[in-house]
């Protein structure tokens, strides 16, 4: 199908639903960040963007990936909105049930975009909330909104997806939840779980069963800058010659970035904004350039506003 628009940006004030009380790092001042570089740079009314506006994830969606007596107990919370989620670092807070769907919901949106034809790429700059397992919330996601992309793609006739994961911390929610599905490849470079959470993603971790050899995690050490990502990147290139996707999911956290006050690796952006090169030829080479790019963690306002507007432009074939 001929592409309309080749990328499919998902903005809306329901996104900033998605937000922990102070002083919690993951709040809507993030996305904000966002919009003001994105419109500032005049990116939203590019020419090869469509702005398109999120949806509320069903219940039986979100199940396709988590458990219903999970999503339960999170709707159960939700509605008095005190306590937390999980050990401490996920709070409850009224709604967190209806904001959390509408993130399920955005990614969701991006995904249908990118599988209809409509764009050849999609962004969900709130999404890539990786930590959640499929019967727990963690590190400050409640909903793992690409576990359940994952899954609407499989059922959608993906039959291999290739799901990359850049953020400094282990998507571990992503790589254990499919650890044994062989159709779902996944690579995820991050600072060394010796050193920071989840505490997991070791070299040895290479998938089970008829899975075996589909996953690689990168584990890099504190301090790791752009020269380990250029190699992690070659790996990549690598992995997805033996992958060959149809799709390639990228979780685009930015919390790798040399000013991110919760992590300890050094990127610069011009490092980072490389990988993502790389991943864009993988797209190119193996998906016919499919992307669906979802946020993830980065704390430095300015940073993550800076790489994701850089991240656009690299999925807008643009330098």
């Amino acid at each position: 199908m001929t592409q309309t628009r080749r990328l499919c940006l998902v903005l809306g004030d329901e996104l900033k639903l998605y937000s922990f009380p102070e002083p919690h790092p993951f709040r809507s001042d993030r996305y904000e960040a966002f919009l003001r570089r994105l419109r500032g740079e005049g990116l939203d009314t590019h020419p090869g963007v469509t702005v398109c506006g999120p949806r509320m994830a069903s219940r039986d969606e979100v199940e396709l990936f988590h458990d219903p007596d999970y999503v339960e107990f999170v709707a159960r919370v939700s509605k008095g909105g005190v306590g937390y989620l999980d050990y401490g670092d996920t709070p409850a807070f009224p709604g967190v049930y209806e904001a959390s769907l509408w993130v399920v919901g955005a990614t969701l949106r991006a995904l249908e975009a990118v599988l209809s034809g409509e764009s050849l790429r999609a962004f969900n700059p709130v999404g890539g909330l990786h930590h959640a397992r499929r019967n727990r919330a963690a590190g400050f996601c409640v909903f793992n909104d690409v576990g359940v992309a994952l899954e609407f793609a499989l059922r959608a006739g993906v039959e291999r997806i290739l799901y990359v994961d850049v953020d400094a911390h282990h998507g571990d929610g992503v790589f254990y939840g499919f650890y044994a599905d062989p159709r779902v490849w996944i690579f995820d470079v991050h600072e060394d779980g010796r050193y920071l959470y989840p505490g997991t993603g070791f070299r040895h971790e290479v998938g089970e069963g008829e899975a075996r050899g589909t996953k690689l995690n990168v584990p890099l050490p504190p301090g790791a800058g752009d020269d380990e990502l250029a190699e992690a990147a070659k790996e990549l290139a690598e992995f997805a010659d033996r992958a060959e996707p149809e799709l390639v999911v990228l979780q685009a956290g930015a919390d790798g970035l040399a000013a991110d006050p919760l992590t300890h690796l050094s990127y610069t952006a011009s490092g980072y904004l490389k990988f993502v090169e790389e991943v864009v030829k993988v797209a190119e080479k193996h998906a016919r350039g499919r992307i669906l790019a979802v946020g993830g963690g980065g704390y430095s306002r300015e940073a993550l506003a800076s790489a994701w507007v850089g991240l656009l432009r690299k999925l807008l074939g643009r330098t």
